[in-house]
């Protein structure tokens, strides 16, 4: 046998040697060439997985040595520092005669130099490339309102973007399927939207891009359509005509059918109406769109138009929602015949939702026309042909749909509903929807750039795109704990190496390396210092091939590896590769426009709202530092509010990182902020409420002490793996749309079987659901139920509290907001453990005001169980759950029913059962496992038990200083009903409220 394998060695190896030594040329001998090939090899190792260089031609001469390596140095990522490093390496490995000579390295063909993306050359190397660009007057959407411009972010610019695969009909199994198979709580098809639609999407848009997908972006599963052509029920289009009439204009949409069939396209079934532009103080003209919506929530609004010749480049449209009126002007020279989208508003059930567009314009006598508009993100309404026996003469045929969600089916079918042509979403006309799938997103690409500056002699929707990606996850497994880590692919050779125009297409391999290596880094650096760096592939992918502009294909990890989903299912992980994505593109395009950056901060912390004197609210909060990136620094800030049970306005900026804002009496008002720059705006931070009730009983500081987002616990060892969801599913940020089902197969051994039967196959129960997370919106919950009893209330993060907030003295009773908070680590645990319920800065001051006697209302699933047996208790954590909280473990409740009931005591409550959320919804977080709380210490009883066991849910205390608290085994806020967490509420702050305080019943 071992003969056996050292012959195979031999004849691996021996071409290898071969073409070594075929290759010799006289000065440099072959000893010099392997050691030439092993440093590249070396070198290369550093930064990719299982690199391997081969010098296949060396030509030398004392003043210069060109070497000739494979394809395997062409993955390095070239920097100008890391490539003098390189040289002087190659040197030392030279005989001596050539120690001075010019040593220049070349792979696939090209001198390494090329390789160095151009956002890292030196300003002389950039000079010497033709950039990809466009020159558009005004961007395809622009909000209007916005309080920030991001000039140097990408204000003004178009990246196409899209999320791998996505639900789709299978000829060949006469059923619609997924593309990939689901593993580890997800499928690639529904996982990759967990980074681009929750993340990437809104960075580029905080930053000021136009996003395009080429799949519905919106998760709301209700869809209203209102049209020029035909009113529905609750739907409803007029018109309005000032100095210029309305008049009916060519083809477009009309939704004249609940399914539509091969070649049927909804854009050529109606018409348009058309007016011409008025300037200022002409009389203007209005189409107006109102629907109703069937249930308050957030949904995305999309308009339709035709674009004609003389069309207006600024047509302004206002969207009014539940936070006011958002205004946008929209370039109508472009992006007609297709859905474009505005943004995403929240519309009440009372009110619905309302568009209007104007025809008032910068310039009189342009083309404004009015179409459709589409608000929701709905079912699939494409239907394929299903057959009930496959080859059988007496088959009978049907149309059929997918039945899902549209945000969860593939590109082809988005395509065709957004009336593209069937050349661009069927290339397989009709006969194979996996092939048309992945091919009809590169062709969208050309479709959408088609008659603008990059593609002039084509005929689309003349959008001038800058780049594209494809965002994917990969197959592979590992046996260990190695990840199959991060692969990148782009495609250079194409149409001679050139983008029509005269730009280089080495562009889109540079655009690959900037997002691997950001991608790469950024995890290196915050999760995984183990972290795979794969090939970086210049292959002819369709994705990275066909379209017309700088494309690339990102493989971020394997789906099927466990070490790999271990810190792929954690939103932090998520967050850091979106913002590493965003950052690589900022740095494409600005090298691009040959223009500086600015990355957009991290969202703010330690963010308080307190009552100022005068009768208004003082929020304050604190920057958050960027150990990433030095240019993420706030100049500003932009603070939204929010009246009631409303949505948020279109926010006001400030400069200084406090405001104090107005507000009325009796009413409930909700703040969140984002940091700013001239690179544009964070992601928003939480949410904090206030409220001061004008004969108020008592007031009342919320403390938000529950940020934790995570993925559920994870394990591993001799024989079995995978994740914990049946005692914790984790917390997703803010809903999770990746969950497929819980995990079934935990058998090691299985690593490598077939796939609805290998380790980490899981179920298909929740691929159509979407599932809530922390919403960080709990101090509205817990302060609304507070004002309906009576009292006033502010809220602080727990950060912001930790620090002495007003000495919490002030405050007749503290709400501790736990929710599902517990001490967590992700993957190997580098980070450490995070999320714990109580840190010690928040421990000291909560004791002080405990300690003078201050009342305490605490709740959460482990409010205790964390400080008695977390990640890092120890026994100062237990002593300030029995000193403080007055609380020792009685175990936890590994699966409650939900039910609680108060148990009429010395507390003076009224008993009254009440139902907090245990499974997962798209409402709430589940509570899958809760605390069961002991008394301890004088004054200590229990208040409140568990209706299944009796066990007890809630412990109170009288202390003899007057000290008083509320602590629950579950979370006050997954109670779920409104009305019965005021009833609760109420309950619990009779019992608090300082003595000698008349409260009536």
């Amino acid at each position: 046998m071992k003969n056996r394998v050292l012959l195979c060695l031999f004849v691996a190896l021996a071409p290898i040697a071969a073409a070594d030594l075929s290759a010799a040329d006289k000065g440099v001998p072959p000893a010099a060439r392997r050691e030439i090939a092993r440093t590249l090899t070396r070198i290369a190792d550093r930064e990719i997985a299982c690199a391997w260089v081969r010098v296949s031609r060396i030509e030398a001469s004392r003043a210069r040595v060109r070497i000739h390596a494979s394809v395997g140095l062409s993955y390095y990522p070239f920097r100008e520092e890391n490539l003098r490093a390189m040289y002087d390496s190659v040197r030392r490995c030279l005989p001596a005669e050539y120690r001075k000579a010019r040593i220049e390295l070349f792979t696939e063909g090209r001198a390494v130099e090329e390789l160095i993306p151009l956002a890292e050359r030196s300003a002389a190397a950039r000079r010497r490339v033709v950039r990809f660009v466009n020159r558009s007057a005004r961007p395809l959407v622009e909000r209007l309102d916005a309080p920030v411009r991001p000039d140097a972010g990408l204000q003004d610019r178009h990246i196409a973007l899209w999320q791998s695969h996505g639900r789709y009909f299978d000829q060949t199994q006469n059923r619609w399927r997924w593309q990939r198979t689901p593993f580890w709580r997800t499928c690639e098809d529904l996982y990759t939207q967990s980074y681009v639609l929750q993340y990437l999407v809104p960075m580029l848009e905080n930053a000021g891009a136009n996003v395009l997908l080429p799949r519905e972006r919106d998760v709301q599963k209700h869809e209203r359509i209102v049209d020029n052509d035909r009113n529905g029920p609750g739907a409803q289009y007029e018109e309005r005509s000032g100095d210029e009439p309305w008049t009916t204009g060519g083809a477009g949409f009309a939704d004249r059918k609940p399914l539509y069939g091969a070649g049927e396209n909804p854009f050529e079934s109606g018409t348009v109406r058309r007016v011409r532009t008025v300037a200022q103080g002409g009389a203007p003209s209005e189409a107006v769109w109102t629907a109703e919506v069937p249930e308050t929530g957030d949904y995305a609004v999309y308009v339709a138009y035709r674009t004609e010749p003389g069309s207006a480049d600024d047509a302004r449209y206002t969207v009014r929602h539940a936070g006011g009126e958002s205004r946008f002007a929209v370039n109508q020279t472009m992006g007609g015949g297709t859905w474009i989208y505005l943004g995403r508003f929240r519309f009440t059930a009372e009110s619905g939702a309302l568009v209007r567009l104007s025809n008032r314009s910068a310039r009189a006598g342009r083309i404004v026309t009015a179409d459709a508009v589409k608000i929701g993100g709905g079912f699939g309404n494409i239907a394929r042909t299903v057959c009930d026996s496959l080859r059988t003469a007496g088959a009978v045929y049907a149309e059929e749909p997918s039945g899902y969600p549209r945000f969860v089916e593939g590109a082809r079918y988005w395509l065709q509903w957004a009336g593209f042509g069937e050349e661009v979403y069927t290339p397989k006309r009709h006969a194979d929807d996996y092939k048309d799938d992945y091919m009809c997103r590169a062709l969208w690409v050309n479709a959408l750039m088609g008659g603008s500056e990059r593609l002039p002699d084509s005929t689309g929707l003349r959008i001038p795109v800058d780049m594209a990606l494809a965002f994917h996850s990969d197959s592979g497994v590992r046996a260990g704990d190695e990840t199959v880590g991060t692969l990148g692919i782009c495609c250079t050779s194409d149409g001679g190496g050139r983008f029509e125009g005269g730009a280089d297409r080495i562009l889109s391999r540079d655009l690959a390396d900037l997002v691997m290596t950001q991608v790469v880094g950024d995890i290196r650096r915050t999760f995984e210092p183990r972290w795979t760096r794969r090939e970086l592939w210049d292959r002819s992918y369709y994705e990275a091939r066909v379209p017309c502009v700088p494309s690339a294909i990102l493989e971020l990890l394997s789906h099927r590896n466990f070490a790999d989903m271990r810190y792929g299912s954690d939103p932090r992980f998520r967050f850091v590769v979106s913002r590493a994505v965003y950052k690589a593109i900022l740095r494409h395009l600005a090298a691009q426009y040959d223009r500086p950056y600015v990355v957009q901060p991290l969202p703010v912390r330690a963010f308080a709202a307190r009552f100022t004197d005068e009768g208004g609210v003082e929020l304050t909060w604190r920057p958050a530092v960027d150990p990433l990136e030095p240019t993420a620094v706030p100049t500003g800030y932009v603070v939204y509010t929010r009246r009631g049970d409303g949505g948020f306005d279109n926010g006001r900026y400030t400069e200084e990182p406090r405001i104090v804002l107005p507000i009325e009496t009796g009413e409930l008002y909700s703040y969140k902020v984002t940091a700013a720059n001239a690179g544009g705006e964070s992601l928003p931070g939480e949410t904090l409420s206030v409220c001061r009730m004008p004969d108020e009983r008592g007031r009342l500081l919320v403390v938000n002490a529950f940020d934790r987002v995570s993925g559920p616990p994870a394990f591993r060892c001799d024989s079995l793996a995978g994740f914990l969801d049946r005692s914790d599913s984790g917390v997703p940020y803010l809903y999770d749309i990746a969950f497929c089902g819980a995990q079934r197969v935990f058998d090691r051994e299985r690593l490598r079987a077939a796939d609805s039967c290998a380790l980490g196959a899981c179920a298909d129960d929740f691929e159509t659901q979407i599932v809530g997370g922390n919403t960080f919106d709990y101090p509205f919950v817990h302060g609304r139920a507070a004002a309906a009893a009576g009292w006033s209330f502010v809220s602080a993060s727990a950060e912001a509290a930790a620090q002495d907030f007003g000495a919490l003295g002030e405050y007749d009773v503290v709400d501790v907001v736990l929710g599902k908070q517990r001490a967590v680590s992700v993957g190997r645990g580098i980070r450490g453990a995070e999320f714990r319920t109580f840190p010690q800065a928040l421990q000291r001051i909560l004791r002080r005001y405990a300690g003078a006697g201050g009342a305490l209302l605490v709740s959460g699933c482990y409010a205790v169980s964390d400080l008695w047996e977390g990640a890092d208790a120890a026994e100062p954590d237990r002593a300030f759950a029995e000193e403080v909280l007055h609380c020792a473990l009685g175990g936890r409740c590994p699966e409650p029913d939900g039910r609680v009931t108060l148990v009429p005591s010395e507390a003076g409550m009224a008993g009254g059962e009440y139902r907090f959320g245990t499974s997962l919804r798209a409402d709430g977080y589940a509570v899958e496992s809760t605390d069961v709380l002991r008394p301890a210490g004088d004054g200590a009883f229990v208040v409140c038990r568990y209706a299944s066991d009796r066990q007890p849910a809630g412990v109170a205390w009288i202390g003899s200083g007057g000290g008083r608290s509320v602590v629950l085994g579950f979370p006050f806020e997954a109670v779920d009903d409104a009305r019965a967490r005021s009833r609760l509420m109420g309950e619990i702050l009779r019992f608090l409220e300082p003595e000698g305080k008349e409260v009536a019943r």
